[in-house]
């Protein structure tokens, strides 16, 4: 599927889409599980479905911890998701270079929240031509994110989705305003909800992130409610075991039963 036909489908109001998989790539085999999984699910709902995994989390609580295979490794697995599962596939980038690399490889390039204000690396991102999932930081307004999707637009390329995952609420912790929903929308580009990082509470679980999962199904109901286009969930077969995130996860066995109570809500406000 090209970009720009991908970017038509997304761009459907009346159709829900979701970018869900695994915090951080592990292995090709977790990869293919899951993706294999979720399309299924997806095709029997009528939700278009894009594979989400990161080859390298950056933005790690400790140094201890695992952040991933690489961007040669990680791509190479994206790839083989792409190819064998035959579902789009996003994944985040952190610097210009990775942007250039992700791009050769993946449909949809996604901006992390704490890097939503980097204005390089928004330009190189945007100048791949590629779709462009850029998250609000957790410190930032949803009008200041605005004039971080116009970098963007600047370059020419206005293929982009902005993603709302809560924002900073005292010590590790989150908030999520669904207002925040209709104003980002109001800037003209579809948005999605992060119900699993809109959960997690950052740094609170000593070295590393803790989160609260559970709630995660309730406030993408919530915000499928409040009129967002999409959604964007992180999940694995068991949540416990996974190398990040994994407190803030919706288990994959799971899903199904959680994906058909959501798009029961998307269809009701349609």
């Amino acid at each position: 599927m090209t970009s720009t036909a991908l970017w038509k489908i997304l761009n459907k109001p009346s159709r829900l889409f979701l970018f869900s998989g695994p915090c951080v790539i592990e292995s090709e085999a977790l990869c293919l599980k899951i993706a294999k999984s979720l399309k299924r699910t997806c095709a029997a709902l009528g939700i278009t479905y894009v594979f989400k995994a990161s080859f390298d989390k950056a933005n790690r609580t400790s140094s201890k911890t695992k952040r991933g295979p690489g961007v040669e490794n990680g791509l190479h697995i994206l790839r083989s998701v792409r190819d064998k599962v035959g579902v789009p596939v996003l994944t985040d980038v952190h610097t210009e270079q990775q942007a250039e690399l992700a791009a050769e490889v993946v449909d949809i390039l996604q901006i992390p929240a704490f890097l939503s204000r980097q204005t390089d690396l928004i330009a190189a991102a945007a100048n791949t031509g590629k779709i462009l999932n850029i998250k609000k930081g957790q410190f930032l307004s949803p009008s200041e994110m605005k004039q971080v999707a116009a970098k963007a637009a600047h370059c020419g390329n206005k293929k982009i989705i902005l993603t709302e995952r809560g924002s900073s609420f005292g010590y590790n912790n989150l908030v999520a305003d669904m207002r925040s929903i209709p104003i980002m929308q109001s800037f003209g580009y579809p948005v999605v909800f992060d119900a699993t990082h809109s959960v997690q509470l950052p740094g609170g679980g000593d070295d590393r992130s803790a989160g609260q999962g559970e709630f995660a199904p309730i406030l993408a109901k919530a915000a499928l409610a409040a009129g967002a286009n999409g959604l964007f969930i992180e999940t694995h077969p068991e949540p416990a075991k996974s190398p990040s995130d994994g407190p803030n996860m919706i288990p994959l066995g799971q899903m199904s039963a959680t994906l058909k109570r959501l798009a029961n809500v998307f269809d009701a406000v349609r």
